[in-house]
């Protein structure tokens, strides 16, 4: 069995017709945002190695550091009561999680576009065949039939080969915000708590 070279990889995508360059542009776009999206996650996470001294932290915010510090110091400054220091806690899940909720649902929506465009694809290359069986004459109708059919096999096999590890990804994703919201409501908890406000 021969290495798969270049050439029989654009013979494979240009048999997919026209509808193979916005599939591939939409791959492009989905994983680039996918992985943007994962990055930022990771880095607004609250650093799990350091969850035991969240307790310390918020009795001595001097102490604190990452993404936890500049958490606490925000929610303590200049607030007297748990309603002030709650809604502190609700404007910083707003802005962690409202952008990351918003970019979810666009990747979604791009995950959701690749096996329609597949079909697309799919329409096409069955409206060619069905062209060419009318147009043709008796020899040719075999590879006329096999051109529109490949085209529309192909499509829809890469819409799908797309999608599928877009909603994976996702997943991935949904899992780590959760993980981040969590995180969030235990240090509200553990500073309403420690710090004893009314």
């Amino acid at each position: 069995m021969d290495g798969i070279s270049i050439e029989k990889i654009l013979d494979v995508w240009l048999s997919g017709g026209t509808v193979m360059l916005p599939l591939f542009l939409l791959a492009c776009l989905l994983y680039t945002q996918a992985f943007q999206l994962i990055l930022y996650v990771r880095r607004s996470s609250l650093g799990k190695r350091n969850e035991f001294k969240w307790g310390e932290w918020v009795m001595f915010p001097d102490q604190a550091e990452g993404r936890v510090a500049e958490i606490i110091r925000y929610t303590q400054t200049d607030t007297s009561s748990a309603k002030q220091v709650r809604n502190r806690f609700d404007e910083v899940r707003m802005a962690l999680l409202n952008l990351v909720d918003r970019r979810v649902r666009f990747v979604n929506t791009l995950v959701a576009t690749a096996p329609l465009l597949g079909l697309l694809g799919t329409v096409m290359g069955m409206l060619q065949t069905f062209m060419g069986l009318a147009t043709s004459a008796g020899g040719e109708t075999a590879g006329v039939v096999a051109s529109g059919i490949s085209e529309a096999l192909l499509t829809t096999l890469t819409g799908l080969i797309i999608a599928l590890p877009g909603l994976f990804i996702v997943m991935i994703i949904q899992r780590q915000k959760h993980k981040l919201e969590a995180n969030i409501t235990r240090l509200e908890c553990l500073t309403l708590s420690e710090l004893k406000i009314n």
